[in-house]
């Protein structure tokens, strides 16, 4: 009955008459009406509710979809960073290679040079201790 009132006064003044007197519906008007704002406001209350589950629904997918995305960013920057240490160790290695050949060379210098000295200087016979 409240709705039926303030719907006909809300006209009346739009039109522009006098809604001092509002005439009160019938029993069979008023259960028509009542039936269908129940049935409007439980459609209304409905689509709300698919509205809102759906926000929610986004909402989770998105953020499902931030957290895959920042583990294949931390997986992919995990990843440089071990390739920046492999690199440093090769680069490491490829600064020692030069000195490693150098001594490597030295030594094969430093054989040669020794098997010359024993070929030149064949050892001597061990000399007899004179008897006393």
């Amino acid at each position: 009955m409240l709705y039926h009132w303030v719907e006909m006064r809300a006209k009346m003044r739009l039109m522009g008459f006098n809604a001092a007197a509002v005439k009160p519906l019938n029993e069979d008007a008023a259960a028509e009406l009542g039936a269908e704002l129940l049935g409007e406001a439980t459609v209304f209350v409905v689509a709300c509710g698919c509205l809102v589950l759906e926000y929610w629904r986004h909402q989770a997918h998105h953020r499902r979809k931030e957290t895959a995305r920042r583990a294949a960013w931390s997986a992919m920057r995990d990843e440089v960073d071990h390739l920046a240490l492999a690199l440093a160790a090769l680069h490491d290695q490829v600064r020692a290679a030069p000195q490693q050949r150098a001594l490597e060379e030295l030594q094969v210098q430093m054989r040669e040079v020794r098997a010359q000295l024993c070929a030149r200087d064949p050892p001597s016979a061990p000399q007899a201790k004179p008897k006393e």
